[in-house]
């Protein structure tokens, strides 16, 4: 009889069997407002003065140790940029089978002669770019020996952690504002969390996540209360530089709630500089907001470097409703460093964009990617961005979890059908 032929590796596995096993570069965590050095290897949240951690790495061990044409030669996701990521054993690595995500030119819906072009986060694992984030949170909670795992979320972080903790054996807990779209409520308590809604805003959940803490023992995974999330996101610039062949775009417009993408972005453009992997050119950053709630625009346009609690936040693209960012000043520097700045669109204009791109180009954004859009053609009408920059859009999740515009139209198949109506 003949021996079954055993079945090729899942790309998860072949993620885990690939990741360098000799340790991680990490040498130590820094608060990013004292520079005061945390040992790594352990459990931190914030710095004693309330502020994110950063992780720090032996740069030149990375470079010694793999090349750029090495990391273009590898298949698959972020886990392909593994010398840049703190987690130190393959075995604590969690994969759901990620993909670089595509870069894809607009057509018709800008004017000829612009070079608008979307990253579409939309293609990893749970549909958005919170896979990214989660990942590493989760890697580095199994690393460090944590296994409850709590957060607030808008939607599509709460889904990211759940898969990926679950796939990883971990119990989670999630609090939703009870405006939540429904899909993302139902989705995160699927993948095995158990979530609950809340009458309130994300920071009205947050704060339920931190008072539980001493009561409940898990770990908070908010945005950037702990120093693994960005790491994750950074993996966004990587791949950034490496789809334009170790150089980076002129302008990138980021949709902007917590700001964990453009700070993690920011970081691995210092990274690969130091290294060597990149010049000393850099995209012009722009937070994305919508006039509902607009914290990180208004201390952009007020020149301080901490944005004021927004009150009576709204707007229905739901994750960039965050009032409040705790990472607020690293927003802000990395949007003057680079010469760049923050903008809030409307709504209105936010669900005309989405609408525009859909059906000029076939490419169904989020509504907080429909926000970048909406901000490149207002500041393309002020002059903010010149036609002949390339520019990049965040989509940072795919529309199909958001509500679309009915349809009503139907035909009755037993009467005679009117075929002037389809020209």
């Amino acid at each position: 009889m003949t021996s079954p032929t055993k079945p090729a590796l899942l790309e998860p596995e072949q993620t885990v069997a690939l990741y360098d096993q000799t340790g991680s570069s990490v040498t130590h965590l820094e608060c990013s407002m004292t520079g005061e050095r945390y040992e790594a290897g352990q459990l931190h949240g914030l710095s004693k003065v309330g502020k994110p951690l950063l992780v720090r790495y032996n740069l030149d061990k990375i470079a010694a140790s793999v090349t750029r044409e090495q990391i273009e030669a590898r298949t698959g996701g972020f886990w392909k940029y593994r010398e840049f990521l703190p987690v130190g054993s393959a075995a604590n690595v969690v994969s759901l089978g990620e993909v670089m995500t595509p870069l894809v030119p607009l057509r018709n819906s800008v004017p000829t002669g612009t070079e608008v072009i979307v990253k579409d986060e939309g293609r990893l694992p749970t549909g958005s770019f919170k896979a990214r984030g989660l990942a590493l949170a989760v890697a580095m909670a199994k690393e460090l020996g944590q296994s409850h795992l709590a957060m607030p979320t808008n939607g599509n972080a709460g889904a990211a952690l759940a898969a990926y903790a679950s796939y990883a054996g971990m119990k989670t807990t999630v609090f939703c504002p009870d405006d939540t779209p429904e899909v993302n409520i139902r989705e995160i308590e699927l993948q095995g969390a158990q979530v609950f809604t809340v009458n309130g805003l994300i920071n009205d959940c947050g704060k339920i996540v931190l008072d539980g803490k001493e009561a409940m023992g898990w770990s908070d995974i908010s945005t950037l209360k702990e120093p693994y999330r960005i790491e994750g996101k950074k993996t966004m610039g990587l791949e950034l530089a490496e789809q334009f062949g170790w150089q980076v775009p002129d302008v990138i417009f980021y949709p902007t709630g917590g700001g964990t993408g453009l700070i993690g972005m920011w970081k691995a453009f210092a990274e690969l500089e130091a290294m060597g992997w990149i010049g000393s050119k850099r995209p012009r950053m722009v937070a994305v907001q919508s006039t509902g709630c607009a914290p990180i625009v208004k201390a952009w346009e007020d020149g301080v470097e901490h944005a004021p609690l927004w009150e009576n936040a709204f707007t229905a693209a739901s994750g960039i409703r965050v009032p409040a960012a705790v990472g607020d000043f690293l927003i802000l520097r990395a949007v003057r460093e680079s010469g760049g700045f923050a903008i809030a669109v409307t709504d209105e204009h936010i669900m005309q964009a989405r609408d525009e791109v859909a059906r000029k180009d076939g490419f169904l954004l989020c509504p907080e990617g429909a926000a970048t859009f909406a901000a490149w053609q207002s500041a393309l009408a002020s002059g903010q961005v010149g036609k002949d920059e390339r520019v990049i859009l965040f989509n940072c999740a795919t529309g199909l979890k958001y509500p679309m515009p009915p349809i009503s139209r139907s035909l009755d198949r037993h009467q005679p059908i009117d075929y002037g109506q389809f020209k």
